[in-house]
């Protein structure tokens, strides 16, 4: 009997280990980290502003253009200056998607406007964007076309479309501050959606404001926003052009921009700054689902 129990006393022993090593691993999986907001203007002037409210700066450099991160009403971000003109902007975006991957684009800054119905310190919150400049010259003048997306072949749309949840959300943010009007005017400059268009010339001609206004029906004009809007379109990334309205693009625009600027930057900026707070608010569509 002895030979019999000592088999089974060895079993009974080692059993408690057995079912330890049955039991299954639990794997805690930690969510990846937020992917950045990135913020891209054309100007120093047009981005400081912004860029004094960024928390945990770091400073990185590629190709000679300085980006900034941190965090934002406490969100990642990535700011840069593209400078002025489409091959700057275009060379900056794609830099930003490149090192960084964010999960939106912003471009602000100041605007031309086209529409009669803007005025100096309004702000326009791009419904789309093209290029004015790109097409090409035959009997009948100038026909604008746009190129082919080099990733698929196939021609790119004549108007990028700004991203309708980045639209919205900038109407939503459009009630958390007041816009600044020009000094010595009453009336309270407006958000509204338009129609921007972009080219390698500054504006400042009424019989190119009406073409450009005619043949686009575009209410504002500008140096760099659908070269953004290419380069996100093709690399699918949400994107968003807004800007402030320094000048009427007419013969007046170079003095109307020395005296407006400020104004029309700080709309810009206002607008900017509540939208990413309204882009790190909860809505309900992401809100986490209640375990049953």
């Amino acid at each position: 009997m002895t030979g019999f129990y000592r088999p089974v006393r060895w079993m009974l022993l080692l059993l408690p280990l057995a079912l330890v090593s049955a039991t299954p691993t639990v794997r805690v999986v930690t969510p990846p980290p937020p992917r950045p907001l990135g913020i891209l203007a054309a100007m120093k002037p047009e981005l400081e502003p912004i860029a004094e409210h960024v928390t945990d700066k770091s400073f990185l450099t590629y190709l000679g253009i300085p980006f900034t991160t941190g965090r934002l009403e406490g969100r990642p971000v990535v700011l840069a200056v593209t400078g002025v003109g489409k091959v700057n902007a275009a060379v900056a975006t794609t830099l930003l998607l490149d090192h960084f991957q964010p999960a939106q684009v912003i471009f602000t800054g100041i605007a031309g406007g086209l529409n009669n119905e803007l005025h100096i310190g309004d702000v326009v919150v791009a419904s789309k964007v093209a290029q004015h400049d790109l097409g090409a010259f035959g009997p009948a003048g100038f026909q604008p076309s746009p190129v082919r997306n080099p990733l698929t072949g196939k021609p790119n749309p004549p108007f990028f479309e700004c991203d309708p949840k980045l639209i919205e959300a900038a109407h939503r943010a459009a009630g958390r501050r007041a816009l600044t009007p020009m000094e010595g005017s009453f009336r309270s400059p407006r958000v509204v959606d338009g129609v921007i268009v972009t080219g390698d010339v500054f504006v400042a001609s009424a019989e190119k404001r009406n073409s450009l206004r005619t043949g686009f029906e575009a209410d504002a004009v500008e140096m760099e926003g659908a070269a953004v809007g290419q380069v996100c379109y093709q690399q699918q990334v949400p994107f968003l052009v807004l800007r402030g309205i320094s000048d009427s693009a007419d013969e007046r625009a170079s003095s109307d921009v020395k005296s407006a600027m400020r104004t029309a930057v700080q709309n810009s900026v206002a607008l900017t700054m509540s939208l990413v707070a309204e882009l790190n608010e909860p809505t309900p569509a992401s809100q986490p689902a209640t375990a049953r």
